[in-house]
């Protein structure tokens, strides 16, 4: 139980560290929020400045901005007037999460079948099959591959719809496109662990015992040799919510990419600093997870890190 809130302890203080930097980097970047292609009157910026609280001292804007992100308040957006942080936020991640989970299931799914494949068939034709197309989806550019995708696809068979939002058909190839990055780096971590694996003497042991294939792969090598890749899962989670930023642009898709493209295009200051703190939560929360769910799977740590403690 320490264990975890210790780790929450730490969570919270990442967030306060994330919350205050990029506060601080914001109002350091030139220009403002108002200023555009046709320049505002001076009384005009001056009333904006006002109304935002923006003429006021830049320490008592960020403890105003730090008790509002205590709240759950992240003020109003500086370009679309009338709209909350928090309501785009609201409007925008139910669409980034529905794509990004589909994208985690099929690059994890996959990644693990190929990976375990690859390492059970090795120096075989499917090993180095597999392994030439993990090589090619590590290598390509998610935003090259979406366009790609949307010529072949799209373009030139008219089997799916090349942008927008709306039907099922609509998640294709931008899930695709989000998917074969993770899946090639999976399918790399899941070969390497597997084979690995396969020569430790308990693996042996039940071969030599007659263990069938498919017996010793769920009973003896998958639990071990997953553990890499729960590992991976949080960076990865992250992964694939930020690459949306481009594939969702790419495809006209109205999630929390859109947002944040427009937000930095317009300087929407608050707009960016809200999600940013917004993703930085969700990748602290998806490490947290992933460690639990390693410590379960592996409850060795448990034992080295009270024997950590009782050592120091």
């Amino acid at each position: 139980m320490l264990h975890f809130l210790r780790k929450i302890a730490v969570l919270l203080l990442s967030l306060f560290i994330v919350t205050t930097i990029t506060f601080f980097l914001m109002h350091a970047i030139p220009g403002d929020p108002f200023s555009g292609d046709i320049p505002l009157p001076e009384e005009i910026l001056q009333a904006l400045n006002r109304h935002y609280g923006l003429d006021k001292p830049l320490y008592i804007q960020y403890f105003k901005y730090i008790k509002g992100v205590c709240c759950l308040d992240l003020g109003p957006s500086y370009k679309y007037e009338g709209r909350l942080v928090t309501r785009i936020i609201a409007e925008g991640f139910p669409i980034s999460l529905t794509l990004g989970l589909q994208a985690l299931f099929l690059s994890f799914s996959l990644g693990i079948f190929f990976g375990s494949l690859a390492a059970l068939k090795q120096f075989q034709y499917q090993d180095r099959l597999i392994m030439v197309f993990a090589v090619l989806g590590i290598s390509i550019p998610s935003f090259i591959l979406a366009t790609f995708l949307q010529y072949i696809f799209s373009m030139k068979l008219s089997l799916l719809p090349v942008a927008r939002w709306g039907t099922f058909l609509h998640t294709v190839l931008p899930t695709c496109a989000l998917s074969a990055m993770p899946m090639a780096v999976i399918a790399r971590l899941m070969r390497s662990s597997m084979i690995e694996t396969l020569r430790q003497d308990y693996v042996q042991t039940a071969l030599a015992k007659g263990v069938t294939t498919w017996q010793l792969f769920y009973r003896h090598l998958l639990r071990n040799a997953i553990l890499p890749v729960v590992s991976y899962l949080g960076p990865l989670s992250v992964t694939i919510l930020t690459g949306s930023f481009v594939v969702e642009k790419i495809y006209g898709i109205p999630g929390l990419g859109q947002w944040f493209v427009n937000a930095i295009m317009n300087r929407d200051y608050t707009v960016i600093m809200g999600l940013t703190l917004f993703y930085s939560a969700l990748l602290m929360l998806a490490v947290f997870i992933v460690d639990i769910c390693y410590t379960l799977l592996d409850p060795r740590i448990k034992l080295n890190e009270k024997k950590a403690r009782h050592v120091s």
